[in-house]
């Protein structure tokens, strides 16, 4: 199968040897079952946090992840000031149920930040991010100050050699990316690796500095542990703040893999696009970063 065809196996309901339930029948998928060891899980026709929860019982728990005891940062998109129904940022009810699951497994603490674009009060508020976070166990910190920023050195960067990165990113036990897949207009997409913009002070000088490559060469300084991509309700165009609810598709699926360009790949064929064509997937894939050849991979997909 080449990647083209991938997701679109995924999409028309292939279900993995052990998941045999349907949507409303949770008690059994969930059931404890012996740890597969996949590279990545594609949900697809469930709400985001089911869709979390089927995902996490193929690797086998957060834990898998999430050591007892660890600091834990869960970095979504929360770079604009729009509703949940935008699409412009992450899932609130999936990044609450990743918190969730890193509590259960024991972590001792679980924050939840970005460098937001608009204004970062209004940002969290009003894409639901925050209550979310607060009410499951979580806290919110701001990305808005440059005194949370250290310098660091990129000892593999190509065009960037050197970044003022968030204490969070630097000092977690654990990182995890939560990206919303979306349409945008420098890059094709927003996905993983381009989250990761959100835990740098001046990210804006990337685009003069080769846009792609920038990417490429942070996502080697520190791969997050796991990457969830969010793709229940996705931009489609006009990204990547959005103007219209209309620009919208819901797609209701979820891409999940602790192998970040991998991760990019799938989530890239699932919006319709070549992976081949994002250039700063295919950089990754050169500085064996990660893998965008899925035929390689050890692969689960959930239809719900």
């Amino acid at each position: 199968m080449d990647r083209r065809d991938f997701l679109k196996k995924a999409m028309k309901g292939t279900v993995a040897a052990g998941v045999t339930a349907g949507l409303g029948k949770y008690g059994k998928i969930l059931e404890a079952s012996p740890l597969v060891p996949y590279d990545l899980v594609a949900v697809k026709g469930g709400e985001p946090d089911v869709m979390f929860d089927m995902a996490m019982q193929s690797f086998g728990g957060m834990g898998q992840f999430v050591p007892k005891g660890s600091r834990v940062l869960v970095k979504p998109n929360i770079g604009w000031d729009v509703s949940p129904e935008r699409a412009g940022n992450t899932n609130p009810v999936l990044v609450a149920q990743i918190v969730k699951h890193c509590l259960d497994a024991g972590a001792k603490e679980v924050s939840v930040f970005d460098h937001s674009c608009d204004h970062w009060v209004r940002c969290y508020k009003n894409s639901g991010i925050e209550k979310a976070v607060k009410d499951a166990g979580g806290r919110v910190v701001s990305g808005d100050s440059k005194s949370y920023y250290r310098e660091v050195s990129i000892a593999k960067g190509e065009r960037l050699t050197e970044a003022s990165v968030h204490e969070l990113y630097l000092d977690s036990d654990v990182v995890i990316n939560v990206p919303v897949l979306k349409h945008h207009s420098s890059t094709m997409v927003t996905i993983g690796m381009k989250n990761l913009m959100g835990v740098v002070w001046d990210r804006f000088h990337w685009h003069r500095n080769d846009l792609h490559q920038c990417i490429a060469d942070f996502a080697s300084f520190r791969k997050p542990d796991l990457t969830v991509v969010d793709a229940y309700n996705v931009m489609m165009r006009n990204g990547p703040r959005g103007v219209y609810v209309s620009d919208v598709a819901q797609m209701k699926s979820l891409i999940v893999s602790p192998d970040p360009v991998a991760a990019d790949t799938a989530a890239a064929m699932l919006f319709g696009a070549d992976p081949e064509d994002i250039r700063h997937i295919q950089i990754a894939h050169a500085m064996k970063i990660g893998t965008s050849n899925l035929k390689s991979l050890k692969i689960d997909r959930i239809k719900l």
